[in-house]
């Protein structure tokens, strides 16, 4: 656990570790309703629409509205579905979501616990939200939600071996399974340009895993009506949109800690002096928070641009491609930190 604290100019000590917990799950929570109005409004802009804006200023307070409607809207559970799961799985996602942030640095210094297999804990945490998925699909006792939750797990499995692969890359970089490590090490030089190829490779990945368009196959409205959320309503169905959002956050996270830097400025510890604490961790999170919406943006981008791939193609681009490549980005990387270790 984070040792230490912050010192808000001598009126107020708060330890690390309880301040980044709040910072992550506020961001973590608040992240969906941001990025579904951020969604919105970009893709109006890209398809020269209008966009939300008659909630509030801006419509600003379309999401409170969705909210709103989600709460009032009627929970329907199948007759011959099973209940308690039913329940359940929607709950699955959200919470895996948010365990994450525990392993999360912020900042230097600001993280809630510095594990030695970080870099697993994050990698089984993000496994398991494949359950909810299938699960509810099992528990829908529906052909449709059934068949987009076995969608969903095959999916998430082949994608999960080349991410996991090009993670592996970045341990090799850093030499420690530590995520607060990995991002330390980025200090001088930032891992997207030690490892290009594992960036791609992750970047790809994260799509994959958070079901984003071009890898929406989950869902597949035209083919499966809604896919594994189908026989949901209210907000056991804004469970399943809220974890989808926050699963783009945590990937823009991932991607902005394994290769972007995290709370580092590019080369920063060639040029940047040393600065008062408190000043220091608000420009880490700055910083890192700037890289997240980039992130977060570039997701949205995505989804707007290019087209849903088809299944064998989903499959092929997995299992034919990023799989060997992430494999092969393993060695090369590999043979140069040898080299690098043994021969300069």
């Amino acid at each position: 656990m984070s040792t230490g604290g912050i010192d808000i100019f001598g009126l107020l000590f708060i330890p690390t570790w309880v301040a980044v917990l709040g910072l992550g799950v506020f961001a973590y929570l608040n992240s969906a309703a941001l990025l579904v109005y951020a969604e919105r409004r970009i893709a109006s802009f890209i398809q020269n629409r209008v966009g939300p804006n008659r909630v509030g200023p801006f419509g600003l307070l379309q999401p409170v509205a969705d909210v709103v409607k989600l709460l009032l809207k009627e929970d329907v559970t199948p007759a011959q579905g099973f209940k308690r799961i039913h329940a359940i799985a929607p709950m699955i996602p959200v919470i895996t979501a948010i365990m994450s942030v525990a392993v999360i640095p912020f900042g230097e210094g600001l993280y809630v616990t510095d594990i030695n297999g970080g870099v697993l804990f994050i990698l089984a945490v993000a496994s398991l939200g494949v359950y909810g998925v299938t699960l509810a699909g099992w528990a829908s006792n529906s052909k449709y939600s059934l068949l987009g939750g076995l969608r969903a797990a095959a999916q998430m499995i082949s994608y999960e071996l080349p991410m996991g692969m090009a993670v592996a890359s970045v341990v090799l970089v850093a030499g420690s399974l530590s995520v607060v490590e990995i991002a330390a090490s980025q200090e001088h030089l930032w891992n997207v340009f030690i490892n290009p190829i594992g960036a791609v490779i992750f970047i790809i990945a994260a799509f994959a895993e958070a079901n984003r368009t071009p890898f929406d196959l989950v869902e597949a409205e035209q083919e499966l009506v809604g896919g594994f959320h189908t026989e949901y309503s209210g907000m056991k169905f804004g469970m399943f949109f809220l974890a989808e959002y926050m699963h783009v956050f945590i990937g823009s996270i991932l991607i902005t800690t394994f290769f972007f830097g995290s709370y580092h400025l590019p080369f920063a510890g060639y040029w940047l002096p040393e600065l008062d604490p408190l000043v220091k961790g608000i420009l880490d999170v700055s910083v890192f928070m700037g890289k997240v919406v980039f992130w977060c943006f570039v997701f949205i981008w995505v989804r707007w641009t290019i087209p849903r791939f088809k299944y064998n193609q989903v499959m092929k681009l997995g299992w034919g491609r990023l799989l060997p490549l992430s494999i092969l980005n393993f060695a090369l990387i590999a043979f140069g930190m040898y080299a690098y270790t043994h021969w300069f």
